[in-house]
């Protein structure tokens, strides 16, 4: 341990003596970075805490597409690329819009797991999150919290802004540093930048904007459980519509979602890997947990394809559709339309939440579609012009 703490102490000690690195520091990279979240905001955007310089939180969490991954990276935005340029994941990145609304990871009366971070819930809060991407090694790759904590003391304007902010001696203790950096990325999506409640849906609730027949009839429907099982999950407040809604009830559920061959096909895992989601999460150790993951919310939702927890579907459409399977009795329902073929079966075959998935009636097109453009509706102002490139 003495080691690990030694290297970063001195370079801290160095920059600190050093008056010609410390000149650097200009009186308006201060003030750039005075507070907590613009320390954040930085951090997010710098690709320097990365192994080879090329990766930050943003690459994955583009400010431009809703905060998630739209590059292609050869599986059609289904999983992310790290910052090696070779290795991909085998889940698809959740947008990190509207997440500093998922509780913290717990236990609630009903013996349910209920919110964290990631899809299975493995960090309780958001500065957990934070801390995960620059130590994984298919992501940000840094070796360990001291390689981290030595491209911070790179820089002049970090060193005096984390003395600022996190007190003189942050920078004496590796952990604190790193909790540091964590706690002001979180600080940053905090900020109504990545949640500002001003979609089309919140103008409505303002008596802003007027809902088309479509999309009042596909309100109608997401809300209503005598007509859909939409919100038996996805709404988070008691009453139907409200402000502040991040549809989500950050509860854990299997759907029956099916492996994402394609992925598997050249991100090296195994084809019969089987992800346990919720029972990965070292909290949990009860089976019954086995395939389980966190109900997304649906802000952003028609822009932030592919979709499942291993993006294994592409069009918001089929996201219904294959919710529709499980009430229909048509054989044309049992069809999935990008790929012309029967669904796959589950990856996990066992704890289904078929009470859930089974809730209400099938659904015809115009009402499939009608949902469809009732979620359109989730879209944050500035993300409306991706919605025609989303069709």
């Amino acid at each position: 341990m003495l080691v690990i703490r030694i290297g970063p102490l001195f370079i801290y000690l160095a920059l600190l003596l050093s008056s010609n690195i410390l000149s650097a520091n200009s009186e308006s990279e201060k003030r750039q970075l005075s507070s907590i979240e613009m320390l954040g905001e930085k951090l997010f955007f710098d690709v320097d805490l990365s192994l080879n310089r090329s990766q930050s939180c943003a690459t994955c969490h583009m400010p431009n597409a809703g905060f998630a991954d739209i590059r292609d990276n050869v599986v059609g935005g289904a999983v992310s690329l790290g910052d090696d340029g070779e290795s991909l994941g085998d889940r698809n990145a959740p947008t990190a819009s509207y997440a500093r609304f998922s509780p913290l990871f717990h236990k609630n009366s009903q013996g349910q797991y209920v919110g964290g971070q990631f899809l299975d819930g493995r960090e309780v809060d958001l500065k957990g999150q934070a801390g995960g991407p620059p130590l994984n090694p298919i992501e940000m790759g840094m070796s360990d919290k001291s390689a981290v904590v030595a491209r911070l003391l790179e820089k002049p304007g970090y060193v005096s802004a984390f003395k600022q902010l996190h007190g003189d001696y942050i920078f004496l203790d590796i952990d604190k540093s790193y909790a540091a950096l964590t706690e002001s990325i979180a600080a940053f999506e905090k900020t109504d930048a990545f949640s500002p409640f001003d979609s089309k849906y919140d103008r409505y609730l303002r008596g802003e904007y007027q809902l088309s027949s479509q999309e009042d009839l596909g309100m109608t429907l997401f809300f209503s459980q005598q007509f859909t099982n939409c919100n038996l999950c996805h709404q988070l407040k008691r009453q139907a519509v409200s402000e502040h809604e991040t549809f989500s009830n950050y509860q854990y559920h299997n759907i029956g979602v099916p492996v994402n061959s394609a992925v598997r096909a050249v991100n090296g895992v195994a084809e019969d890997y089987i992800d346990e989601g919720l029972f990965n999460n070292p909290q949990v150790s009860d089976i019954k947990e086995r395939g389980k993951f966190k109900v997304p919310m649906l802000r952003n939702v028609s822009v932030t394809g592919p979709y499942m927890h291993n993006g294994v579907f592409r069009d918001l459409r089929t996201v219904v559709l294959f919710y529709n399977k499980y009430n229909s009795r048509s054989a044309k329902r049992q069809v999935n339309p990008e790929t012309g073929q029967k669904w796959k079966e589950p990856e996990i075959t066992e704890n289904i939440s078929l009470k859930e998935l089974k809730t209400g009636p099938a659904l015809d097109d115009k009402r499939v579609d009608a949902l469809v453009a009732f979620m359109r509706l989730l879209t944050d102002k500035k993300y409306e012009y991706l919605l025609d490139k989303a069709e």
